[in-house]
């Protein structure tokens, strides 16, 4: 697994994702009260960026046509998306959000 720095935990507030294209597809990485999770940042629907996405509990909801993904398992839980977006890797280390932007994985992968 290669973790790369994203951020600081300072750096991404409760609530927010933050949007990455640092690896082989763009990622969204968001800050659920003090858990970080990272996913592909591009809804599986309309082609549309998710990390400034409207954010509860743990979904995020596309802004384009409202399609909604699990953050912990990358799931849609809301059409019209059909397709589950990738998860990725998270972990914090020393105050840094570090991500493995090569370890996506869909959620049907899991089990």
């Amino acid at each position: 697994m290669a973790f790369v720095k994203i951020c600081t935990v300072s750096e991404l507030p409760p609530g927010e994702g933050k949007y990455v294209d640092e690896g082989p597809e763009p990622i969204a990485v968001f800050n659920i009260d003090g858990e970080f999770f990272a996913i592909d940042d591009t809804c599986t629907h309309g082609e549309w960026s998710l990390c400034d996405g409207y954010v509860e509990g743990h979904e995020v909801e596309c802004t384009l046509h409202m399609a909604k993904f699990c953050l912990r398992t990358g799931a849609v839980t809301a059409a019209p998306a059909e397709i589950p977006v990738k998860v990725y890797p998270v972990r914090v280390e020393d105050e840094n959000v570090l991500v493995d932007l090569d370890g996506g994985h869909y959620a049907a992968e899991d089990g």
